[in-house]
């Protein structure tokens, strides 16, 4: 068994710094204790116990003539305070990386920045980074919870952030956030705060779990980084997350080839040294064994030996890379029986069929078949061959797998199983694990739903001397989502009409999915109306009609229109009620200059003053209150200043004009050439309005 460890394990500079501290306190007879465990690794905090290293949870509970040192997570900022005025001896061994967050969120929140904190909200260091924010701050840890910050809280659209991520946070996990975050907040600065150890760690961890059969991490159950490891780790192999030597003998070694191991940033080298030194005296052991086991095999062989010269020349020749073709002669529930030409009976043991678990050799097989085998076993005593298609399967197609990863094409399985933190999805023969994190199921869904569905996947890794593969659902889709994005823009124009479905929804509109194509309706774009949200009109998941309302190639973006003409409440006015129309309309506003009536909802009109009633007014409440309901007539529909004027008073019976008014209209007329009967009538006339003005 080869043992594979990793360069990085073990402490990190910030706790190396902290605990060659307090080595140096111990070694110079000064007393010490610490402000909390100095590190998550309770072995070796008993291990400073016994050397006289106190551990106190409140600063004011530090021993009199005592150096509190203060560990690397760091501490919140009122406790710094606390500490200096009350003038207690102490050390600072907050790591610089976790100092410079906290100068980071300190400025960030001076500029009126709401702070967003990618990490555990639990742990120490983030307590202590939440203490420098002046302005709000909210914690999460993954791409849901950042999602569900902005959809929870009613931040303005001029709201200003910035993101910040605990030093042992998933590397993986927070470019996947980042992303997420781009889109959803607007006015946002991201700071990669990531210790670059860390980062270098998870990945190296990454790395010894693909190659390797199982994975040991090495670390305290309590520590945020190794638990991280462990995570990532378990993606790839089996997983064990120990915290010392004691627990390796729990471990079954058996079968193994080779193992990979790494530790936390909190784990001592004795520990690790230790645990080593135990698995290395498990493998000598294990080796003894199969030595043992290797000279009752020869001895065994050397029987069979004499026993396989009694048998035909052409048995000698055979051996368990042999390929042959086989007739099957008889189907069992737990065998096949084939004939390969030989004396001795060739048998299939039923989990040597196919490596698919649905197989049914009963329904796919009929005696007289072909089937092209590989020899497993021969066994001369009983005079049979174990042989197995699933093995000859499986070479067959191994080279079509290397070569998909070499070239990166898609291929197609089905789902057949749910393996530890993946899927095995079959294809062509061979068995391909997904991890989940590569198969698209979201991080709170259920792998057991891919249960029985094709899917099509990328090789995105194999192990040539195991013949194993790792493959990517993601990678696939992605890869489909390009293809359908670059066969979009060949072809679309501004004003085409598409059907898509709601991804997410955002302060400021909807994200909509239009064929592998994402593109986005603004709010003010989803209805005619003032809306407050864009979950006022969709949801997600919605199918939708839309149209291109403008196309930015350069960048590919794509903004959609969903309002329909028709729904425009002025083309809905200018076909239902048009100049001249005589309608019902309710008063809902008053001004000194007139009445704003509610034609349907969201269209009002004037009624000016002087169209309320046929006499003169002082205001519009001397004839109408709000809530009333009143006819009047259209006189104009101004669309260009969507404007709307109506009128009471034309729907008025036309009042008796006062005796100046006609007396000034007969006086005023035009001269015209009259008779003089006419002219005598005029002038009766004429004189007869003069006496009725006198009355």
């Amino acid at each position: 068994m080869q043992i594979n460890i990793a360069k990085t394990a073990g402490f990190c500079f910030g706790v190396d710094r902290a605990v060659k501290a307090v080595e140096d306190f111990i070694v110079s007879g000064e007393r010490v204790c610490t402000l909390g465990p100095l590190i998550h690794n309770p072995i070796f905090i008993e291990s400073l116990k016994k050397r006289g290293v106190a551990v106190v949870e409140k600063a004011e509970d530090t021993p009199e003539n005592y150096t509190l040192v203060i560990r690397t997570h760091g501490i919140t900022k009122d406790i710094s305070e606390s500490i200096k005025l009350k003038g207690l001896k102490y050390f600072d061994a907050t790591c610089p990386f976790v100092s410079k967050i906290h100068k980071i969120v300190a400025s960030e929140s001076k500029e009126g920045r709401v702070i967003l904190i990618a990490g555990d909200r639990e742990h120490p260091e983030v307590i202590g980074i939440r203490s420098y924010c002046e302005t709000p701050s909210f914690v999460f840890s993954c791409e849901k919870e950042l999602e569900d910050i902005r959809k929870n809280h009613s931040f303005g659209e001029d709201t200003l952030f910035s993101i910040v991520s605990q030093t042992t946070f998933d590397a993986k996990e927070f470019k996947k956030c980042k992303k997420i975050a781009n889109l959803l907040y607007t006015n946002v600065k991201i700071f990669d705060t990531i210790c670059n150890a860390t980062a270098l760690r998870q990945e190296e961890a990454a790395n010894l779990a693909k190659e390797n059969d199982i994975m040991i991490v090495v670390g305290g159950r309590n520590s945020s980084n190794t638990k991280k490891l462990y995570n990532i780790c378990r993606e790839y192999c089996q997983t064990y997350l120990i915290e010392d030597a004691t627990e390796v003998s729990g471990i079954n070694f058996n079968g193994i080839s080779s193992v990979g191991v790494t530790a936390g940033a909190s784990t001592p080298d004795g520990i690790i040294k230790e645990v080593i030194k135990t698995m290395s005296e498990i493998n000598e052991n294990i080796q003894s064994v199969a030595e043992d086991q290797g000279q009752v095999n020869a001895i065994a062989e050397s029987e069979e030996m004499s026993f396989e010269q009694a048998l035909e020349e052409s048995l000698n020749s055979m051996n368990n890379d042999q390929k042959v073709v086989g007739t099957v002669m008889h189907i069992a529930p737990n065998e096949i029986q084939v004939d390969i030409g030989r004396k001795q009976t060739g048998y299939i043991p039923i989990d040597e069929y196919s490596a698919d678990p649905a197989a049914d050799p009963a329904k796919e097989l009929k005696v007289g078949d072909e089937l092209n085998l590989i020899i497993m076993k021969t066994n001369d005593m009983e005079g049979t061959i174990m042989l197995s298609k699933r093995r000859y399967d499986a070479m067959k197609y191994w080279d079509n797998i290397v070569e998909a990863n070499k070239e990166g094409t898609v291929l197609e399985g089905v789902v057949v199983e749910v393996i530890g933190k993946g899927l095995i999805v079959f294809s062509n023969g061979v068995r391909i694990f997904v991890p989940a994190s590569l198969s698209t199921v979201p991080r709170d869904g259920r792998l057991e739903d891919m249960l029985n569905k094709t899917v099509s996947f990328t090789v995105v890794d194999i192990d040539r001397r195991r013949r194993r593969a790792v493959g990517s659902i993601k990678e696939a889709s992605r890869l489909a989502r390009k293809e359908a994005q670059a066969k979009f823009w060949e072809s679309v124009e501004e004003g085409q009409k598409c059907t898509g479905t709601v991804k997410s929804l955002t302060d400021y509109g909807a994200f909509v999915d239009i064929g592998g194509v994402d593109g986005m309706i603004h709010r003010t774009e989803l209805s005619w109306k003032r809306i407050k949200h864009p979950s006022d009109v969709v949801n997600v998941g919605d199918v939708v009609e839309v149209y291109i309302k403008a196309l930015d190639r350069e960048n590919k973006k794509i903004s959609l229109g969903y309002k329909k003409i028709e729904d425009n409440p002025w083309e809905i006015l200018k076909r239902d009620y048009p100049a001249g129309s005589v309608i019902t309309v309710k008063i809902v506003r008053m001004t000194t200059f007139g009445a704003f009536a509610e034609i349907f909802p969201r269209m009002e009109g004037l009624i000016h003053i002087s169209q309320i009633a046929n006499e003169r007014i002082e205001k519009p409440q001397d004839v109408i209150s709000i809530g009333d309901e009143v006819q009047v007539k259209v006189l104009d529909i101004d669309f260009d200043k969507k404007r709307i004027s109506l009128s009471m008073k034309a729907l008025l019976p036309e009042a008796e004009k006062p005796v100046e008014e006609v007396v000034e209209e007969v006086v005023n007329e035009e001269p015209v050439t009259l008779s003089i009967d006419e002219l005598i009538a005029k002038a009766n006339e004429a004189e007869a309005a003069v006496e009725a003005t006198e009355e």
